[in-house]
């Protein structure tokens, strides 16, 4: 894999986060890693990524979110130009929230 990204603190970074078992720790590990604001940029990027994929127009999703189109349209690029890691991500949620269904 070639990223811009991978480097030795990087991969120290992303281990622990793999070892985080419950949704406590990660609030926890994240609160102390970023600030408010970036953790909640990254939820809101997340939420985006969600509904693009559910067809929402860029209105619906900045009325729901507060995303500004820039935003809304950074989310769009890497999700048809970039690694594959919101696809990878939404698609095991959404076979998760199926077999709880």
């Amino acid at each position: 894999m070639k990223s811009k990204l991978k480097d030795e603190y990087t991969d120290k970074l992303f281990e622990a986060i793999l070892m985080l078992e419950t949704i406590e720790e990660c609030y926890n590990f994240f609160e102390d890693l970023g600030t408010i604001t970036e953790i909640k940029a990254f939820a809101q990027r997340f939420a985006v990524a969600r509904m693009l994929t559910e067809k929402k127009t860029y209105k619906e999703i900045h009325e729901a979110t507060g995303a500004s189109e820039a935003t809304i349209s950074r989310v769009s690029r890497a999700l048809n130009y970039g690694a594959d890691g919101y696809r990878l991500i939404l698609d095991r949620l959404a076979k998760k929230e199926k077999k709880e269904l």
